[in-house]
This record gives structure tokens, C-alpha cells and sequence, in this order.
């Protein structure tokens, strides 16, 4: 839509207010709503100010002035406001020089995009995430100078089937790895998952199927079909926030947390990749599974620098309790065809030239995703550029290797301090065409260990107490 449209749209749907969006670093919604009679052609220009000192990883408060640039593109009316609302997702400028923010995550999914169209290798890539999430019906959690606990809660869940707060138990819990894919009564969630299928539909995103995931407990996938990266990431938060929205709804509660049970599936977020150039697809060739050396290139750079991206990718303390073997979770740095061990997977679907595409397997729903897409898309570039061949695939079950075989295969990161160590020294080619900055991968930096790894690393775990309170 243009910005007139915008304002007619508004006007059919009877909206009184118009909430602008913009993303903080770690990767949540910020919103702030204003009179539909505040918004005019002009405030597509002009923007709203914010203090951007109050959002996350972001300005100084000396220098905390900012504006936020509604993009009319994104507009879309929410459906979980009492008050017809429309919704603008908004680009960041400095409002002295009127230069996009280096730190706006956004900005820079888009620059990685326009790096892509002056290398010449292509002028799109797509991006198609499949995020996993798990549905609750209850969370606690808490933790102090004397205490640190959490508790989570599922009708469905495994260790339910001796619980007696449903009028009698009805059992027909889902055992551990056994979500994929039973029907009712064992899915309790079909009709929720309906329910966000429609409100997101609504919103203009094309959905392609749903399903219950491995995990017990209310594990679950919703897909959107492929887009391009920046638009992607516009629906992905999308997704989230409809996720969270329609389950809240229900008295339930959403959570993209990459692992937040013991003992069963962590959530994963599969991102397929492809990219195009002039209406035609790059993928497609005649080597290894129908792959073209572009894309054995592009495969060539994500594995080379997959443990670098990772502080992206993954970019929790948790995410690391997802990343270790035997839960479906592709720790090894290896590509194969249909094979899930492997971190670079090759869909074997269809045979069409637009279909083929390749799947990295290692991401997880917590990461930023104009962050995190802008970073596989540049490691792909720079491995397109540099001709970086993967070297063989490994077409067996990496899980299965005996340590002589698994010695030469390269692993992901085991922790998010090891995936910043790794981010420090391997860097160069996220700099290229200045889609990332090193004020943005510094303060990324800094900002992951002082909000993440030292909190979590200073900690007791409650698990330390029956290993050693007795020692």
C-alpha cells in the first residue's frame, strides 16, 4: 500500500488507532499507539520520536533522540485490540541526519538484501523458517539471591497421566518424542492452531500446513509459505505475535524458548534458503542432489561460518541445551540430502528447479530474524564469492558415527560464550558492503555477555543442589 491507501484503509476499517512497531536487538516487538487523526501522508516522512535509550542494545541516553518511519507496506488492523487498531512496522532514522540507525535490525536485513544485488550473484533470496513453538497451560518461574525455580504445566503432557484436576483423568497424554503427529484426543491443540492459522491469514501471510511437533506437552509448527528476507522477518514477528496472542486468548501461554523441557525435543527454527536472479532460480543444477555450484558454494560459506552466525542464529543460553545430539537437533556442521542429522539438509519433495533449495537446520524461534536471515544470507554470499565447496556430503545418520568418524566432523558451538568467542574472531564477512557494522557485532557482543552468559553463568542451578549440597 502507499500511504494515501494506508489512510483509506484505515478509514474502511473504522480505526482509531495506529500502533507503530519497531524491533530491539534481542529480538521483541516495541510498540507505541497514537490517534488515527496523528497519522497523515506526511508522518511517512516525517516519522514519530522516540527514546531510543530505553530499548535494548540500542543508544546512549545522551543521544537517546530517535525516529521511528512507518513503512506502509506492513500495514495490517489487529486482531486481539478491543479499539480498531491499524499496525505499522517502522524503519529507525537519526532525526539529525535523517540516516537509517545501524543498529535497527531491520535496516539492516535490508542492506543485506541490496548487498546481494551489487555482488551480481542474484537480486532475491528467499527465506522460509519453519518456527517451533510449545503451548502451556501454565508457567512458573522465578529466581533470586536464594532461589531459582521454574515449573511448566501441560494437559497433554506426559508426566500427567496420574493427574486427577481434569474430573477424572482422561488420559491419552503424548510420550516424550511422540508429538509427531497423532490426532485428537492426543493433540488437545488442533483447534488452536486453526485459530492462528486464521488470524494470520487475515494479516496477509500464506500459511501451508500445521501440525503437533515431537515434544510432548502442546509442541507445535505452523508454516508460512517462502518470502523475501526482510518481508520474511516482517511476517515471522508476525507469527510470533499472533502465536502468543491467540493462546493468551485461551487462557494458555506460548513460548518460542528453544528448550524448555528436559528429556524431549527442544524448538527449532528450519530456515530454507534459495536465491534467484531475474525471475529464475539459482539452486538448481546437475551436481550433487540437483544443486548448482552456486548453491554448493552458498552451502560451501554457511557451514564455514555457521559457528560465528551462531551467536545470531542461536542466540540464548538455552539455545545450546537444543544443540546436543540425540534430539533431532542438527549439531554436526555437514550437508546431505533428505538426511536430518545434517545441519544443511536438501529437500527432496519435489524435483522442480524452484522448489530446490537448501535447509539449515541449526536455528532456533528465540534469534532476531532480520539479524539472524541477514547473517546466513551474508556467510552464503561470501562462500558464493570466494567458491567455498562444502566438500562431501554425508549421507548417513551423523548420530550413528563412530568416534573415529565423528572426529572429522565439525560441530556447532556447545555454548552461546563459545558462539561469541567464535563471533570475535570470524567477522570480516559480515562487513562486506556494510550490511553489519562493527559498532553493531561489538555491542551485540557485549551486550550477550552482560545480559546473558554472566547472569546464567553466576547463577546456582537448582540441579547443582542434588548433585552436591551434600558434599
Amino acid at each position: 500500500m502507499t500511504p494515501k491507501q494506508v489512510l483509506e484503509f484505515a478509514k474502511k476499517n473504522n480505526v482509531v488507532m495506529v500502533d507503530c512497531r519497531i524491533i530491539d536487538s534481542p529480538g521483541l516487538w516495541q510498540h507505541c499507539s497514537h490517534p488515527i487523526s496523528q497519522l497523515e501522508e506526511s508522518t511517512f516522512e516525517d516519522g514519530y520520536g522516540f527514546d531510543g535509550s530505553s530499548i535494548r542494545g540500542w543508544k546512549a541516553i545522551n543521544e537517546s533522540d530517535m525516529l521511528m518511519i512507518p513503512d506502509p507496506a506492513t500495514a495490517f488492523i489487529d486482531p486481539f485490540m478491543a479499539h480498531p487498531t491499524l499496525v505499522l512496522i517502522c524503519d529507525v532514522v537519526d532525526p539529525l541526519t535523517r540516516e537509517p540507525y545501524g543498529r535497527d535490525p531491520r535496516h539492516i536485513a535490508k542492506k543485506a538484501e541490496l548487498y546481494l544485488k551489487q555482488t551480481g550473484i542474484a537480486d532475491t533470496a528467499f527465506m522460509g523458517p519453519e518456527a517451533e513453538f510449545f503451548v502451556f497451560d501454565n508457567a512458573k518461574f522465578g529466581s533470586g539471591p536464594n532461589h531459582g525455580y521454574y515449573e511448566i504445566d501441560s494437559v497433554e503432557a506426559a508426566w500427567n497421566s496420574a493427574r486427577d484436576e481434569e474430573g477424572g483423568n482422561l488420559g491419552y497424554k503424548i510420550r516424550h518424542k511422540e508429538g509427531y503427529f497423532p490426532v485428537p484426543p492426543h493433540d488437545t491443540q488442533q483447534d488452536l492452531r486453526t485459530e492462528m492459522c486464521l488470524e494470520m491469514e487475515k494479516m496477509g501471510i500464506v500459511i501451508e500446513t500445521q501440525h503437533h511437533e515431537v515434544a510432548t506437552a502442546g509442541q507445535a509448527e505452523i508454516d508460512m509459505k517462502f518470502d523475501t528476507l526482510t518481508s520474511m522477518a516482517d511476517k515471522l514477528m508476525k507469527y510470533k505475535y499472533v502465536v502468543k496472542n491467540v493462546a493468551r486468548r485461551h487462557g494458555m501461554t506460548a513460548t518460542f524458548m528453544p528448550k524448555p523441557l528436559f528429556k524431549d525435543n527442544g524448538s527449532g527454527m528450519h530456515t530454507h534458503q534459495s536465491l534467484w536472479k531475474d525471475g529464475k532460480p539459482l539452486f538448481a543444477g546437475n551436481g550433487y542432489a540437483g544443486l548448482s555450484d552456486i548453491a554448493l558454494w552458498y552451502i560451501g560459506g554457511i557451514l564455514k561460518h555457521s559457528r560465528a552466525i551462531a551467536a545470531f542464529t542461536n542466540p540464548t543460553t538455552n539455545s545450546y541445551k537444543r544443540l546436543v545430539p540425540g534430539y533431532e537437533a542438527p549439531v554436526n556442521l555437514a550437508y546431505s540430502s533428505r538426511n536430518r542429522s545434517a545441519s544443511c539438509r536438501i529437500p527432496t519433495y519435489s524435483q522442480s528447479p524452484k522448489a530446490k533449495r537448501v535447509e539449515v537446520r541449526y536455528p532456533d524461534p528465540a534469534c532476531n530474524p532480520y539479524i539472524a536471515f541477514a547473517a546466513m544470507l551474508m556467510a552464503g554470499i561470501d562462500g558464493v564469492i570466494n567458491k567455498i565447496h562444502p566438500g562431501d556430503p554425508l549421507d548417513k545418520n551423523i548420530y550413528a558415527l563412530s568416534a573415529e568418524e565423528a572426529k572429522n566432523v565439525p560441530t556447532m558451538p556447545g555454548s552461546l560464550d563459545e558462539a561469541v568467542r567464535e563471533l570475535e574472531a570470524d567477522h570480516d564477512f559480515l562487513l562486506q558492503g556494510g550490511v553489519f557494522t562493527k559498532d553493531l557485532i561489538e555491542s551485540w557482543i557485549a551486550y550477550k555477555r552482560d545480559n546473558d552468559i554472566d547472569p546464567v553463568r553466576l547463577r546456582p542451578h537448582p540441579h547443582e543442589f542434588e548433585l552436591y549440597y551434600d558434599c
